[in-house]
């Protein structure tokens, strides 16, 4: 990792610790000569130690940002990131945390370590997508997890059709669909009985959520492929959501293109913590 001159600090709001942590790590950094530029709401829990800057310009300058939160603070952050090669320092306050795999208590031993290089870098490749609207494209996204199309009202099923590569795989009749990166098979598409896909595989998956044909199943395409959702639903009963946090309203026709993105979002990982240990601990699997 490049020399430490400058990091970005995001926060998630409404934890009761995170003010006394935010502090204590404001200090840590101003005896070590490092600069720091705050959200919002990390600028929230330590008034006058720094300007509130938006999450979108923060990055800016930085050489790694950290985020004080849960795996939905990560998502948020990883879009202000928005491509750049930044690494993100994530730091779990509660909750699963799949990404944040850093604990309180490891946040200044783990920061040392990253600040004399003794960290890996995991890379995790990020999910481009459009919806087309007629010859137009009406808005761009991108995703760390997922991209999701799902019903907009209650008890009702949508209809949408989807393309590999041109290629025609299914009109399903479902409460929606689930496009994810391996990132995101232990999220949304893991509770739809999608499969677990380790983090390096050049792989996309397609779930189907609560489908209506009960042979519908999660399909893995390349990382390579161009996957293309139309919606046959009405207008404005089936809604676009990426990573669970934006998204829109979709009307007839609409056509959700999905690739993987150019790129990839940096995590920096204790050297201790590897996969299947963040499964075992995560999801309780048996010991040996």
């Amino acid at each position: 990792m490049d020399s430490i001159r400058t990091v970005g600090i995001i926060a998630k709001p409404d934890v009761p610790h995170a003010a006394s942590l935010v502090v204590s790590l404001l200090d840590w950094l101003d005896q070590r000569g490092i600069a720091y530029r705050l959200d919002p709401v990390a600028a929230a829990y330590a008034p006058g130690r720094g300007a509130a800057i938006p999450r979108d310009e923060l990055p800016e300058g930085c050489q790694m940002v950290i985020v004080l939160g849960g795996d939905g603070t990560l998502l948020a952050a990883a879009r202000a990131i928005a491509g750049r090669d930044i690494p993100l320092f994530a730091v779990n306050l509660g909750g699963l945390g799949f990404l944040t795999t850093i604990s309180t208590n490891e946040l200044f031993p783990e920061l040392e370590r990253a600040l004399r290089g003794e960290h890996r870098i995991a890379r995790r490749r990020m999910l481009a997508c459009e919806v087309r609207r007629g010859e137009e494209t009406v808005s761009r996204y991108i995703a760390l997890n997922d991209v999701v199309i799902t019903k907009a009202h209650i008890a009702r099923m949508i209809d949408l059709v989807a393309y590999v590569d041109a290629h025609f795989v299914c009109r399903y009749k479902a409460d929606g669909l689930i496009v994810s990166t391996p990132t995101g098979s232990t999220a949304y598409s893991l509770s739809a009985g999608g499969p677990i896909i380790f983090p390096s595989v050049a792989a996309l998956c397609i779930t189907p959520i609560c489908p209506h044909t009960l042979t519908n199943r999660p399909v893995i395409v390349p990382d390579a492929s161009v996957i293309q959702i139309v919606n046959s639903a009405a207008d404005n009963d089936a809604y676009l959501t990426i990573d669970g946090q934006v998204g829109e309203p979709l009307l007839r026709d609409d056509r959700i293109i999905c690739r993987a993105s150019p790129h990839s979002l940096s995590l920096v990982r204790p050297p201790r913590m590897l996969f299947f240990d963040v499964l075992r601990q995560k999801l309780k699997w048996g010991e040996r």
